[in-house]
């Protein structure tokens, strides 16, 4: 077999190979699953730091994601969530609140008009609805990427509508999230992810605005996959007063530090 068949051969076997996982936990790709497949994901983020002046010292949110992925066709992927978190802060009298909370179904859904394949850059729409007792929550996702050789980038243009308080407060958000990659082995890559998020009140007051960047690790087989990003929180801003008392940091909505792991496996 000549050479530039069996590399062809082998690109392509990579590709197929890694249609499923995901390099990065907070930027989509713009791949979808295969009809008929299934995949079970876990999620774990972590989100660290807020302050005292805020009357959160020692903030420590857990949330988890439990969720059931599957190919509805080729081009277009739904994935169901079980939603739940746990956070643990201190008051402003040092008395300690803890609890865990039940945050909901959502159903996530991925439609890819361009296949990446064969086309300069990859595109895929995102619509993910969630309710809970309380609350629900709207977000749509504009999704890029495309890989070159070895390296693997994407973009995500997110925008969220959460209604809150049993559904007498409503709030928006905006972000936008870029992930590059490399793989360095057959198994493993590594790269950096990006994000700057906003919130705005009630859609009528430009809340806060932060900027998180960090390192990604991802791993890969036949079977399963794994990917970590730990991301601190690289500058922020309250608009338009400062209850945070931080001029380079947003502490009051955001955190000093989040780390997301997110775990796969294929049926």
């Amino acid at each position: 077999m000549k050479p530039k068949i069996t590399f062809a051969i082998l690109a392509a076997s990579l590709v197929s190979a890694s249609a499923n996982e995901r390099l990065f936990t907070y930027t989509y790709e713009p791949e979808t699953m295969p009809k008929g497949g299934w995949e079970f994901e876990q999620w774990v983020t972590s989100r660290d730091g807020r302050n005292a002046s805020v009357g959160q010292k020692d903030f420590r949110r857990w949330e988890f994601r439990e969720s059931a992925e599957y190919g509805v066709t080729d081009n277009w992927t739904t994935e169901l969530y079980f939603n739940s978190h746990q956070q643990s802060f201190r008051d402003p009298n040092g008395a300690k609140h803890s609890g865990f909370r039940w945050d909901g179904f959502s159903l996530e859904n991925r439609y890819q008009v361009l296949n990446q394949a064969d086309h300069a850059v990859g595109l895929t729409l995102y619509l993910e609805p969630r309710i809970s007792d309380s609350e629900a929550e709207l977000e749509e996702k504009i999704i890029i990427g495309q890989r070159h050789g070895q390296w693997k980038w994407a973009a995500n243009l997110t925008h969220e509508t959460e209604w809150l308080d049993h559904y007498h407060a409503k709030e928006g958000e905006l972000e936008l999230s870029v992930g590059v990659a490399r793989f360095i082995s057959k198994h493993w890559a590594i790269g950096l992810e990006l994000r700057d998020n906003a919130e705005i009140e009630e859609y009528k007051v430009w809340d806060n605005n932060a900027f998180y960047a960090g390192p990604v690790v991802s791993y890969r087989n036949d079977r399963w996959w794994a990917s970590l990003s730990v991301m601190p929180q690289i500058f922020g801003n309250n608009f338009p007063d400062s209850p945070d008392n931080n001029p380079n940091l947003e502490l009051e909505d955001h955190e000093r530090l989040n780390a997301r792991l997110i775990f796969g496996i294929s049926f």
